[in-house]
Order: structure tokens, then C-alpha cells, then sequence
């Protein structure tokens, strides 16, 4: 049975493979499209980001929000062009990448529908060191995200009968601290100032907050979690708390599941799942939260 769930979705490949084979040979040429992969995949594991598929010298990978797709795709853009082994002729290998946002089915592992489509022919429009997303992705970025992209192209897509506009990533930092903003989101600005704008989060002395600036929280029994909670119900990491379309997520990914109880004493759990935050309450990891109990997280939703 899939799961319907939005996510941010980013397609990346080498430009010009082809030609590096014949210019390096095939094993030379193979390592260094291995090593283009490898990059790909840790930009993308670093920035909460989950490698669906590689298909020879590009992959698929989705990210919970649009800020970790574009953190994953300036990081790979970075890091493979300033990579001293990844050189053809004495000319840096490049990518190109493509994102957006939108509703995907999640089954075995793999993603599948139109939002699907569109973010593999938005990489279609990218050139060699282009990072290329759509209007949906670029209304959901944090600021300083939102003021390094600008609009470079409106274009009917492969498959589609309406126009989508085109935009452009400044990933590198040159680029991106020289230019003003070029793009009019006054309505989605509008909209999104009618909506929650940030969320508490409380445990043990722990103070959070979730919001534009930081809109991705995890918690688990791994140290490397944003709340580290240690127990034996405990996941390494058990769940996060996130910020998307204006809504707080609670997403599980554990194997014991997550409760919340709210003021109001209504309960829910949810396991490998998400619900939305709202109002105030309390989260348990693996078991019901309890009033006063050290591992109990609290939060607040301030509308």
C-alpha cells in the first residue's frame, strides 16, 4: 500500500559522461563518476535527505523540506567542483540538478508521480553548474535561500500544458551576496504571515524553537540528534519536527512510535507517519508522555 506524502525532490547527473569516457578511458572515466555519485549522496545524507536510486551517473534523492534539497544541491555543486581529482583536460566535471516540491506516493521505497516528473525535467533545464527548482520550492525557502534565486526563464515542460517558471539557484556565495532578490513573492509572503510562525519545544532545560530560520529538528538516542532522548523504547533516530507549507510536522520513524497528548488531553500516536502540531501539548517517545517526566518533550504553537 504507497503513502501519500510531500517532499522536496532533487535529480542530479553528470553533464557530458559520455564524452569523459572517451577522453579518460572507461575505468579512469568510471572511478570518477563513482566519486560524483559518492558526493551526491553524502550532500545528501548530511542534509536529512534520503538517495531513493542511482541510475549510472545520476540520482534521485528527497528531502523533507525545499532548505535541505537546496543546502544538499549547493553542497554537492561545491564539493565536486573543487574536488582536486574530478578534472577533464584541467576542466572541473560538472553536474546539473533540478528540484520541486510537491505530493509524491511512497511505496518500497521508491516515489512515484507527477511531482516526480516535474523534478527531473526541471534538471533537464539546467546546464553544467546549474541548480534549477520551481515556484513551489522557491515560495517555501527560508529567506536567506529565498533572496539567492532568481527567475530566469518561463517554459512550457515535457509533458505538461501550463507554463512553469524557472528558477535558478545562486549556490555559489560570490553570486548569491551580490545580487538583490528578483523575485515577487509578495502573496505567498501574505500567506504565510497568517499562518503559525514558530514552535516551542521544551526538555530537559532545553529551550528550541522551530521556525523559518531553523525549520528541521531531530530527536533521538544518537548524540548527533538536535534532542538527544536516551531509553531503551528509544529509536537512534526516533523522529523530527519540522516546518512545511506553514504547518509543524511531527514525522516518526521509529520502531516503537511517538505519542502526543495535547491541553485539551486528546491523544494520538503515530508511527513511521506524520500529524500535524498544534495548539499545546506533549510528546512521548516510545511511550505516553507524562506530566513531569524527564522524558517527556513539551510544545507550543504560537499563531
Amino acid at each position: 500500500m504507497g503513502k501519500d506524502i510531500e517532499l522536496a525532490i532533487l535529480f542530479a547527473d553528470v553533464v557530458g559522461s559520455t564524452r569523459i569516457y572517451e577522453v579518460m578511458g572507461d575505468l579512469r572515466a568510471r572511478d570518477m563518476v563513482l566519486t560524483c555519485v559518492e558526493i551526491m549522496r553524502s550532500a545528501t545524507e548530511q542534509n536529512h535527505g534520503t538517495v531513493i536510486k542511482t541510475i549510472g551517473d545520476e540520482i534521485m534523492a528527497t528531502f523533507p523540506t525545499p532548505n535541505d534539497a537546496v543546502n544538499a544541491a549547493s553542497r554537492m555543486q561545491h564539493d565536486i567542483r573543487t574536488h582536486s581529482g574530478l578534472k577533464v583536460e584541467g576542466q572541473p566535471i560538472a553536474i546539473r540538478i533540478g528540484g520541486h516540491f510537491g505530493p509524491v506516493v511512497l511505496e518500497n521505497r521508491d516515489i512515484f508521480g507527477a511531482a516526480v516528473h516535474t523534478a527531473n525535467r526541471m534538471t533537464s533545464q539546467a546546464k553544467a553548474g546549474q541548480v534549477m527548482i520551481t515556484s513551489a520550492m522557491v515560495e517555501l525557502l527560508a529567506p536567506e535561500w529565498r533572496s539567492a534565486v532568481r527567475q530566469i526563464d518561463v517554459a512550457t515542460l515535457k509533458g505538461k500544458t501550463s507554463e512553469d517558471e524557472l528558477f535558478e539557484v545562486l549556490w555559489q556565495k560570490e553570486d548569491a551576496t551580490s545580487m538583490l532578490p528578483a523575485i515577487a513573492l509578495s502573496a505567498a509572503v501574505s500567506r504565510e504571515k497568517q499562518r503559525p510562525r514558530r514552535l516551542h519545544l521544551k526538555f530537559l532545560g532545553q529551550d528550541l524553537l522551530v521556525d523559518d530560520a531553523r525549520s528541521n529538528i531531530t530527536i533521538g538516542r544518537a548524540e548527533e540528534n538536535d534532542v538527544v532522548v536516551k531509553g531503551n523504547l528509544i529509536s537512534r533516530l526516533h523522529a523530527r519536527i519540522e516546518f512545511s507549507r506553514g504547518k509543524f510536522l511531527l514525522v516518526d520513524q521509529s520502531t516503537n512510535g511517538t505519542f502526543v497528548t495535547t491541553k485539551e488531553g486528546e491523544e494520538a500516536f503515530v508511527r513511521r507517519d506524520s500529524m500535524q502540531l498544534k495548539g499545546e501539548g506533549m510528546i512521548g517517545f516510545g511511550r505516553v508522555p507524562e506530566n513531569g517526566s524527564p522524558l517527556t518533550l513539551r510544545y507550543a504553537c504560537e499563531e
